[in-house]
């Protein structure tokens, strides 16, 4: 009974296994893994966890701070006897115990200033987490799209192979019937073993395509993956979007995370600038104290030893009062340490202006690559149609005898590298509108910004 329960549990696990490899992933699909199971994603939340308590930690900064102590003495020799307060030979053991507690009240606003810049900092450490995850999305969108790209060329050159063995098998019947030289059929079959290595060039290039989806997926224990293709629906009504690049920028920058995150820091830096500032003031302070003691050669006036408690309440002291601190020279460390977070506001500052200025640039290049595609598309699209007329042509040309092989051959290559080149630009300019989308505020993925 046990052997079969073993072997329907390791055939279920087989079953689970084979019907996730057999699973067709969407691109949604994938991008939605990829987020939740990439380790250096798990870094940026970790980052973001440590700022995140560090700006608990400054809030909590604004309560007193209470200590308690106590210790354990024994005296010998000269000392002061605890009941008559003389010098004299003796020993004795004591106990000490004390309760403080102070509050700072003022201290140039310093608190309230780095509580504000923690909070700027623990913002900007989710935005950089969630810039890494639209990284992430984009390089599996990418790897994506170079699946469907691998798989049109495969497609493209099993056709050619077809029309190859169908022009070998043509040639053969001519070659037995007398009506054509061996040399050509010669001809025929290079053309079809070369179709056919070409076929087993794009299918090893599928295979890496895949590994490269799977690893930037992390999809653990997977050979292979099967992808949903996405239609590729090319917008004509968006040839040219030149007049558009401003308003995609002033779009993208109030909500793409690494702009958001270096404006995040340039706040914290001013806030640290003001913390900084915050030690040239004087720091005033509220404190206060309660202490007590046990000695065991405490008597009273029958000889006998006070009690514990006794002594505790008897010899309770409390205290209370105010401090204040001006800072006068302390090596002129406070002032440099301002002249230090002014040179980090302006690295803030310039960081923040490097970055619009990047984001602004990749847009123009997005919306000029895009307006060439558009235009790189119809042509393409426009000599593929031909060269399928002309191909129709030679076809029936080369079956009545009237032009060689070679000059086939060279019509079917000719059509095979424009249906490339269509699907190139096609998939290309199909990621370049998802990018353009993306940088327009659209929900091109499905990642969800509040974490």
């Amino acid at each position: 009974m046990n052997n079969k329960n073993q072997i329907v549990f390791f055939l279920l696990i087989f079953v689970v296994h084979t019907m996730c490899s057999q699973k067709s992933w969407s691109l949604d699909e994938c991008v939605t893994y990829a987020v939740s199971h990439n380790l250096q994603l798990k870094d940026f939340k970790y980052n973001q966890d440590s700022n995140k308590e560090t700006y608990k930690q400054s809030i909590r900064s604004l309560l007193p701070n209470i200590s308690a102590s106590s210790n354990y003495i024994k005296n010998f020799g000269r000392s002061a006897n605890p009941n008559t307060n003389i010098f004299e030979n003796t020993e004795f053991v004591s106990n000490n115990y004390n309760l403080n507690a102070e509050l700072e009240l003022f201290r140039g606003f310093q608190k309230v200033n780095t509580i504000k810049a923690t909070k700027f900092l623990y913002k900007a450490a989710n935005e950089e987490r969630l810039q890494q995850e639209y990284l992430l999305a984009f390089r599996v969108m990418s790897a994506f799209y170079d699946i469907q790209f691998m798989q049109g060329l495969l497609d493209i050159s099993r056709e050619q192979v077809q029309v190859s063995q169908n022009n070998h098998n043509l040639v053969k019947r001519q070659v037995e019937l007398g009506q054509k030289a061996k040399a050509d059929l010669y001809e025929a079959e290079s053309a079809l073993l070369a179709d056919q290595l070409l076929v087993t060039q794009n299918e090893n290039n599928i295979i890496a395509a895949k590994l490269t989806l799977i690893q930037e997926m992390n999809l653990e224990d997977a050979t292979t993956i099967t992808i949903k293709s996405t239609p590729v629906a090319i917008d004509q009504n968006e040839v040219l979007v030149d007049k558009n690049k401003d308003s995609i920028f002033n779009t993208a920058k109030d909500f793409v995370p690494i702009i958001k995150a270096r404006e995040l820091r340039t706040k914290a830096a001013k806030k640290q600038l003001s913390a900084a500032r915050g030690n040239l003031y004087p720091s005033l302070s509220l404190f206060a104290g309660y202490g007590s003691r046990y000695v065991d050669n405490g008597l009273d006036d029958a000889g006998e030893v006070i009690p514990f408690n006794t002594q505790i309440k008897d010899n309770a002291a409390q205290f209370v009062g105010v401090s204040i601190n001006i800072p006068i020279s302390n090596a002129w460390s406070n002032r440099s340490r301002v002249k230090q977070q002014k040179v980090a506001l302006m690295r803030a500052e310039n960081n923040y202006d490097i970055q619009k200025q990047e984001l602004y640039q990749l847009i123009q290049q997005l919306v000029q690559e895009g307006n060439a595609l558009s235009r790189e598309y119809k042509q393409s699209e426009q000599r593929k149609d031909a060269q399928v007329l002309t191909f129709e042509i030679a076809q029936k040309r080369y079956e009545k005898g009237l032009i060689s092989a070679i000059e086939l051959n060279q019509s079917k290559n000719l059509l095979a590298n424009s249906q490339n080149e269509n699907l190139q630009v096609q998939l290309r300019l199909k990621v370049n509108e998802s990018t353009l989308d993306f940088y327009k505020g659209l929900p091109v993925f499905n990642i969800n910004r509040a974490q």
